[in-house]
Formats: structure tokens, sequence, C-alpha cells
């Protein structure tokens, strides 16, 4: 689609029940039924940037910093991989308390489990991404959030827009399977960036694209803003798929925080990818980028459990594989 395509379904509401059943064909005839699970450890929540929606952010005084250690994520890997996990996601904040010795370390550890290894760990140089996939590293998500340049540098104090694209581009060359998303309704978001971000997905070719809603955090300079339209995520999410066939697109937890259903609806809106949080208790609430999230005090034993029961209630099956992008 080009841009004017994806403007006018992005603001038409009638073609919302076309829209969904059409990113629904798109994603089973390009790659089937199978929903990939994805353990997600969330391994330190502190961060050196100042993202203005994000309750994370440097200047909040209020959270309690965490970090779990190397042995302590050995362990919470080893554990995600006895409850039927093929692909270990490691997340935090930007700390540098993890330089690259200490990341190569992991990685070399994690991947002695025949899993795929996904990195979330923010902006880096070229060498150190070089160095994470030597290690063993197969994927890396790092969401653009907006391609609306002066949105970008608003939301971002002391960051660089063109740096965060380097990075990007950096992750594709070295052969990264490379992730990246938006937030949808950032404050003075408009339709017209939406189908921007939509093509940017499209020119990078990236191999997974991660939407959520935004969710105003009490933390945040943007705590008093307008929450996103879970619908209007759901339409980013649909229109991606249908132009990016054949990438993986979780259902994101920020969708169902909105919305009771908002990951089953979004794997029957295009998402083939669901990532339960497989961190200890103790440590998710004090994750808190936005507010709200799910399954904060569950075990991950029972959030394996229900989530698998929620897949099989829409006729899909768990995947056995790593998930890899099949182009």
């Amino acid at each position: 689609m080009n841009k004017q395509e994806l403007i006018d379904i992005l603001s038409d509401s009638t073609k919302n029940d076309w829209l969904f059943k059409e990113a629904d064909r798109v994603r089973r005839e390009n790659i089937g039924d199978e929903v990939h699970l994805r353990g997600l450890i969330e391994f330190s929540n502190i961060c050196k940037r100042q993202c203005k929606y994000c309750g994370l952010r440097s200047p909040n005084k209020e959270v309690e910093r965490y970090r779990i250690l190397k042995d302590d994520i050995i362990k919470t890997a080893a554990n995600a991989v006895t409850l039927g996990y093929r692909t270990i996601v490691l997340q935090s904040g930007e700390d540098d308390y993890y330089d690259t010795d200490k990341m190569v370390e992991i990685i070399r550890e994690l991947k002695k489990n025949d899993i795929a290894l996904t990195l979330s760990i923010g902006e880096k140089t070229y060498d150190e991404y070089k160095a994470f996939k030597s290690a063993g590293a197969d994927r890396y998500l790092l969401r653009i959030e907006t391609t609306d340049e002066n949105l970008y540098k608003e939301m971002h104090p002391h960051a660089s827009y063109e740096n965060r694209k380097r990075c990007l581009y950096d992750l594709k060359s070295l052969g990264f399977e490379t992730g990246t998303g938006c937030l949808v309704g950032l404050p003075n978001q408009t339709i017209d960036s939406l189908a921007d971000d939509i093509l940017f997905f499209k020119e990078l070719d990236a191999d997974m694209v991660g939407i959520g809603p935004f969710i105003p955090h009490e933390q945040t300079p943007l705590k008093d803003s307008q929450k996103g339209d879970f619908w209007l995520a759901l339409k980013v999410m649909a229109l991606t798929r249908i132009n990016l066939p054949d990438i993986n697109i979780p259902a994101t937890t920020a969708m169902e925080t909105l919305n009771p259903n908002g990951r089953i609806i979004a794997l029957n809106s295009g998402a083939n990818v669901v990532m339960p949080n497989v961190t200890s208790t103790e440590y998710r609430a004090k994750y808190e980028i936005y507010p709200g999230k799910i399954c904060i005090n569950d075990q991950p034993e029972k959030c394996r459990g229900c989530i698998e029961g929620k897949i099989k209630s829409i006729g899909r099956k768990i995947s056995k594989e790593k998930g890899f992008r099949k182009k």
C-alpha cells in the first residue's frame, strides 16, 4: 500500500472488520496457524534515558531499581526452557553496568540451552552489536517508537533520531533478525506519521514489529495525557501484517492492558507471537514502563498454562520451533 491508502484506512472506522479479517488471512496464508511463545526476562530496570513516556526514565526517583545478575538470569532462562520456551528475550533499561564483556558471558551461557536469543537493551555501537552477534545472539528488538523526527525529539530528550535509525540499520547489516515498532497515541502524533511508521518498517525490512498503545504513567511528564486507542493500535498492527506478510508480530501485553481480550483479538488480526513474562514475581512490578501491566503477580508456570489455553481456544497451536522469519 502507498501512504495515501494507509492514511485512508487508518482514518476510516467502517473498514475495520475488513482490515482485521484481511490481516488474519494474510497471516494464515504466509506463516500458518502456529503461535510462537517467547519467554521475557526483564533483568534490569535501571535506565540512563529520559524518554518522556516511560516509567523507567532516569529522572524518576520513585521507582525501586534492581538488577538481576548473571547466575540468576541463567537460572531464570533454564526454568523457561523446562516450560517449553524455544526463545528467550533479555530486556532491560539502558544500564551501562552490563557492558560488552558481561553481556557476551550471559549470551554464551544462555545459548548452551539450544534456544533462540533476543536482546532488547537499547542503543549500542556497531562493535558492541557485532560482539553480541558473534557470541550467539540471534535477534534484537529496538523500537523506533515514532518516525516523526520532531515528535521523536520531543519524546526523547538528549537522544538522537538519526542514531536510533543507525542502530537499526547496523543490526540488519550484522545479520540480526531485527525488530522495531511504534507507540500509537503519543501526544501530537498524527495519522500521517503512523502511515510513515508502517512505510519505515517496510523500508527497513524489519523481521519483527511490535505495536503498542501509549499508556500514560503517573511518574512521567506525560501523566496527564490521553491514553492511546486500542483499535487504532490494532489497525496499525493489521496494516503492518498486510504490508510485511511473513514477519513476526507480537500480540503485545499493552494491548491486553487496555482490553481484557487484547492479545486474543490481536492474534485474530495478524499477530503470531506472544511474549509471556518469565521474570521472578519479586521484580515484575518494578519493571513498570507503563501502569496496569497484566500478570505481574503470576508465576511463570501459571502464565505459560494460561496463554496456552487462550491460544488453543481460538483454534491455534503453539509452535515447537524457534520462530525465525521464513521469507
